[in-house]
């Protein structure tokens, strides 16, 4: 289980790499929502995404001298972020993408040093992980875990410490959720320090492993998954560390419609002024459909978990 001295440490270990982000406010959302509402903007973190925390906390804890370098599999945002940190560090990284990820996505990868080899679906997932596995030993690469991961929740997790640090009465703090590392680890950080603090998770509906596995022992993969426009959290699995630090701290787990996140991430593009890729929307989409029975004039943080918008993807929502 991930403790608050993991957190701290990781906020020690990312210092310099990544951005204390700031959080925004909206006089159209609160009257929305009929909440003081605010923005976590991870959306403006390095990279574009909240993945540069966890990437930056495992790689720089790894021994450079026992390894030639990185390797992960991601559906885009982790591996920029890997990429980026492990360019930054000087350290070599692969980055295994489905076939389906975003071009632009792919391409941001490369742009930071990578190597990135596009094969296999999202929807055989352990084809892709197990092509990584061999590639990690014939190179002798560390595997950098896309959520699964002591190290990767704990930098996730330091997100939840500038949630506090920014905004001390906080009542209730919504997150996006794919495979669990974002929410388990801000989760941890939030109830660790303010058990009343109430943490909700939103997925894509027909797409969220976690949603499907929450109060479960043991994590369920999903076979039949629904495609999405928030293509970033379309996650088969959750994780065997991720799932139980969410079933420890995290009220529920909730879905959202493609349809819904449309009208989220409109409301933020031209109210807000933010550019937000649909997986970062999840959250305000969540509140202002009614998903969450909170009491009016709470104080609620929406998570912003991403900015790296495929505009050929999203752009026909907007005409």
């Amino acid at each position: 289980m991930i403790n608050l001295k993991d957190i701290y440490q990781a906020r020690e270990n990312i210092g310099g790499i990544i951005h204390h982000t700031p959080m925004f406010t909206s006089t159209s959302l609160n009257k929305l929502t009929g909440m003081k509402h605010y923005l976590k903007a991870e959306n403006l973190q390095k990279t574009g995404s909240f993945k540069s925390r966890g990437a930056a906390n495992k790689v720089n804890s790894l021994d450079s001298q026992e390894s030639n370098g990185v390797i992960t599999v991601s559906s885009g945002n982790h591996g920029q972020a890997t990429a980026y940190v492990a360019g930054a560090l000087g350290i070599p990284a692969v980055i295994m993408v489905p076939e389906e990820v975003p071009r632009p996505k792919i391409e941001a990868a490369r742009s930071y040093g990578a190597e990135v080899i596009v094969e296999g679906s999202l929807n055989d997932l352990d084809e892709i992980i197990g092509r990584a596995i061999f590639i990690a030993s014939e190179r002798n690469l560390d595997i950098v875990h896309p959520f699964d991961d002591p190290l990767i929740i704990s930098g996730q997790g330091t997100m939840g410490l500038e949630i506090l640090e920014d905004l001390p009465d906080i009542d209730v703090v919504i997150v996006p959720v794919g495979g669990g590392g974002l929410i388990a680890g801000v989760a941890a950080a939030i109830k660790l320090s303010r058990p009343d603090v109430l943490v909700y998770g939103v997925g894509p509906h027909g797409a969220c492993s976690v949603e499907r596995c929450f109060g479960e022992k043991e994590p369920v993969q999903l076979t039949d998954m629904a495609e999405t426009i928030a293509d970033g959290i379309r996650t088969p699995v959750c994780g065997h560390f991720t799932l139980p630090v969410i079933n420890e701290f995290v009220e529920d787990v909730i879905t959202v419609t493609d349809e819904e996140i449309i009208t989220s991430l409109r409301l933020i593009w031209e109210r807000c002024k933010l550019v937000v890729e649909p997986a970062g929307a999840v959250a305000l989409a969540a509140l202002l459909n009614g998903k969450l029975d909170l009491p009016v004039d709470s104080q609620v943080v929406s998570i912003l978990s991403g900015g790296n918008v495929d505009i050929s993807r999203v752009s026909n929502f907007f005409i």
